[in-house]
């Protein structure tokens, strides 16, 4: 009876509002727990189907990811180069949109170091300095075949000009950003020096030979290679010549930078190491001067370089050219050579009764590359070539 008056007094309590918080405890210990158990059980599934879907997406479709990953775009403070790789890989195409400027001031980068801390082999750069094309490009594929790692080539020609070379071709986009240059005129010298900077940028160029498109080589690649790797001097013609040609092309202004006293005379055509390279591309001193007071008839390309060189690094310079040429006829320029001309015996002329000074010492080899050949030498050329050129 007692037990029924107290839970009658517990009831009419909860309705009076009595002890609520009895009331407020017990309902917590009973509805979150299971809340939470529900929020976790359908988390677990919706994992459980996740994956099954993941799986059935490898399997069938070879996603790895379902969901795409985000990359970061942060990028590193320093961008390339990031290996040595990146500094001596040549150049992977010959055009670029430097300015002459630009172009010079990339160039002339020398590293302190002499010694490469890597394998190089150096190279022998071949730049053509022609107006349109390349006529005895057959023969000089001929002559390069089989030395691939040993010479580089570089083209200067008229702007935009258009060449119809096979990939399969040495020659094939060896061209180089040009511009017109002009016979006697500092922009002879311009191109001369553009050819020089962009062979520059290949640091495995050791040697630089200036070449036309009526150029032909008078010996195969070996003797080529050998002779210029091991000589102690740069080829490159330098004389002092008292004569109107010479001396009397001479200007005042010139001076103090060049007195006439050196004052020098000396083909176009010449080969030169990486230190007298990197010379005339950098050069700001004897340049203005030129370009100012060496113009027509003073023909700069004949003075600029042998000038500058004799009064820099005369010590380096064997001072003649390794190009033959005939000024025998007289005239402005030398003889031409046809197909007529070519035979045993013209060859002769040039190899025999000639001595010269190779690392001080006497030589009957005294040219590597002869000029000028027409056009319509080329058949000739290339059924005597094995047996007088010797490629």
């Amino acid at each position: 009876m007692k037990s029924v008056v107290k839970m009658q007094s517990k009831l009419v309590a909860l309705e009076e509002g009595k002890d609520p918080s009895t009331i407020i405890r017990t309902n917590q210990t009973k509805v979150f727990p299971l809340r939470i158990l529900q929020f976790l059980l359908a988390f677990l599934g919706v994992g459980i189907l996740f994956s099954i879907l993941s799986m059935f997406t490898v399997r069938h479709f070879g996603f790895q990811n379902v969901v795409p990953v985000i990359q970061s775009t942060v990028l590193p403070c320093y961008g390339e180069p990031r290996s040595l790789e990146s500094w001596i890989r040549p150049p992977s195409t010959l055009m670029h949109e430097m300015s002459d400027t630009e172009l010079f001031w990339r160039a002339s980068f020398v590293p302190r170091i002499k010694k490469y801390p890597f394998e190089r082999t150096p190279k022998i750069a071949f730049m053509f300095l022609t107006r349109i094309s390349l006529p005895m490009a057959p023969l000089w594929e001929r002559f390069f075949k089989g030395h691939k790692g040993l010479y580089s080539i570089y083209i200067h020609s008229l702007p935009n000009n258009q060449t119809n070379l096979l990939p399969s071709s040495v020659f094939y986009r060896r061209q180089i950003p040009s511009q017109v240059a002009e016979w006697g005129m500092m922009s002879m010298c311009d191109a001369e020096r553009r050819l020089l900077a962009n062979a520059l940028l290949d640091i495995s160029n050791e040697w630089f030979v200036l070449l036309s498109e009526a150029c032909i080589p008078l010996h195969n690649f070996n003797i080529v290679y050998h002779y210029i790797s091991e000589s102690q001097y740069s080829f490159i013609g330098s004389f002092d010549e008292v004569g109107p040609y010479g001396r009397g092309r001479y200007n005042e202004g010139m001076a103090p930078e060049v007195n006439i006293t050196e004052w020098r005379k000396g083909s176009q055509w010449f080969e030169i190491n990486r230190k007298l390279a990197i010379d005339i591309v950098e050069d700001k001193k004897f340049y203005p001067k030129f370009k100012q007071f060496c113009r027509p008839a003073c023909y700069v390309d004949e003075h600029y370089f042998p000038t500058m060189l004799s009064i820099q690094s005369p010590g380096l310079l064997a001072n003649r050219s390794l190009t033959w040429v005939d000024w025998s006829r007289g005239g402005a320029h030398p003889a031409t050579f046809g197909k007529a001309d070519i035979k045993e015996q013209f060859f002769n002329k040039i190899f025999q009764g000639k001595t010269c000074l190779y690392n001080n010492q006497p030589s009957s080899v005294c040219f590597l590359f002869a000029r000028k050949f027409a056009p319509n030498a080329l058949g000739p050329l290339l059924e005597i070539a094995p047996y007088v050129l010797g490629f």
